[in-house]
């Protein structure tokens, strides 16, 4: 069985400012981003600059909670772009 989704009143007011096509890649963006996830799900390498004591406190609050840093990172960017939809 497929999962509902649902919009905000919000979300479905700025989706009447855009074009059909916009609305079809932003529906399929948001499909891609919230399917199911496999273990084949590629990942891409990054380099990425952070001031290192931004990065140390980060990875000991992070080891504090028991979790993988860069995981926490990608879990913050997903976490990002859920309330920015």
């Amino acid at each position: 069985m497929k999962a509902v989704q649902y919009f905000t009143a919000e979300q479905l007011e700025r989706s009447l400012q855009m074009s059909q096509a916009e609305r079809l890649q932003f529906l399929d963006d948001y499909r891609r981003l919230h399917g199911a996830r496999t273990h084949s799900s590629k990942s891409k390498l990054i380099s990425l600059k952070i001031p290192e004591d931004l990065l140390d406190v980060f990875k000991q609050q992070c080891e504090l909670n028991g979790v993988k840093y860069q995981t926490q990172i990608k879990q913050l960017m997903r976490d990002y772009l859920l309330e920015s939809v």
